[in-house]
């Protein structure tokens, strides 16, 4: 069945950030977390700044509840060997960003980091885990709990409640089975709709507010145009790992061949690297179009990526060898 609403990374970088879709957000925060979450405003992350209408590959958005904590929601589409890694960097970047010079530790601010991927990320067989920070005893497996007054003063029960929270929803391992509310806004994430039957809080406004048929023409001609990007987008990933797995089934082959294939090959990664980068950027200036043919396959292959994420075509030759 086709796609009814708006992909909810492109609601993140449009929609989402109106204060009228907040009751979206809202919901979905909710469903995750098992308590309600009221959105105070949409902040901008020092990655997110600037950038926000160029990337494919990963979208976020950073909002503050009611009760000053910082919800920063990621959508990443392509596989990231690192992202573990990126995930605790973007926090950490957070927790300083948002403390001020001087201001006591007291002050740190709660942060959800909640991560939706359509990748597999790690091994694992759920679709959702999440990760909370607790200290157990080396000798007796005990729980360090805050004192009486630490509760009292930081209005806890649990260390874990001060520290950040991790969250992965691994969207393709998902069956399309709704087994409660939570699976509801799993199963829009997944197939972009939103079942008549869907009870989970948020989703009726999404059902409303997220209609591609209710996008102005030059913005659904720009959510086509995004559409398309990323399937060109996973079509060369695919191309790429197809090449790799070429390759190693060549081995053996004589060495004048083995050398035309891979001059062969080396053309053709040429070509999609333009490609990409034509796609993102516009007209290549005709030095890096110059460099770009003059790279071998494994320069290629570590530029490949660089060219999917990179802000400008600057970022971009700053990459070049």
């Amino acid at each position: 069945m086709a796609a009814t609403h708006i992909r909810f990374d492109w609601a993140i970088k449009k929609q989402l950030r109106d204060k009228a879709n907040y009751v979206v957000l809202e919901g979905f925060i909710s469903e995750l977390l098992g308590e309600v979450i009221t959105i105070e405003s949409i902040l901008e992350s020092e990655s997110n700044r600037g950038t926000q209408d160029n990337k494919l590959n990963r979208v976020d958005i950073l909002a503050l509840n009611s009760a000053g904590e910082l919800l920063l929601v990621e959508v990443q589409n392509s596989s990231e060997n690192d992202y573990f890694q990126r995930m605790l960097f973007g926090v950490s970047t957070l927790i300083t960003e948002y403390l001020d010079k001087g201001e006591p530790y007291s002050k740190v601010k709660k942060v959800y980091s909640i991560n939706i991927v359509y990748f597999p990320l790690g091994q694992g067989e759920d679709y959702i885990y999440e990760g909370k920070l607790d200290f157990i005893g080396r000798h007796i497996q005990d729980r360090l709990e805050p004192s009486n007054l630490q509760k009292e003063l930081f209005k806890i029960e649990q260390v874990y409640q001060i520290f950040p929270e991790y969250y992965i929803l691994r969207v393709k391992q998902f069956n399309d089975v709704t087994r409660n509310s939570l699976d509801e806004w799993i199963y829009f994430l997944k197939n972009s709709e939103i079942k008549e039957e869907f009870q989970a809080r948020g989703l009726a406004q999404a059902k409303e507010n997220l209609r591609i048929e209710s996008l102005p023409n030059t913005e659904k001609a720009a959510y086509q145009k995004y559409l398309e990007d990323k399937r060109y987008e996973i079509s060369m990933l695919e191309g790429a790992e197809a090449v790799g797995e070429l390759r190693g089934r060549e081995e053996g082959i004589k060495q004048g061949r083995e050398e035309g294939i891979l001059e062969g090959i080396q053309q053709e990664r040429r070509a999609n690297l333009e490609r990409i980068l034509q796609l993102r950027f516009g007209t290549i200036p005709s030095k890096i179009s110059e460099t770009i043919q003059g790279l071998n396959i494994q320069q290629l292959d570590t530029l490949m990526t660089t060219a999917l994420t990179a802000n400008s075509l600057d970022e971009f030759s700053q990459h070049l060898p």
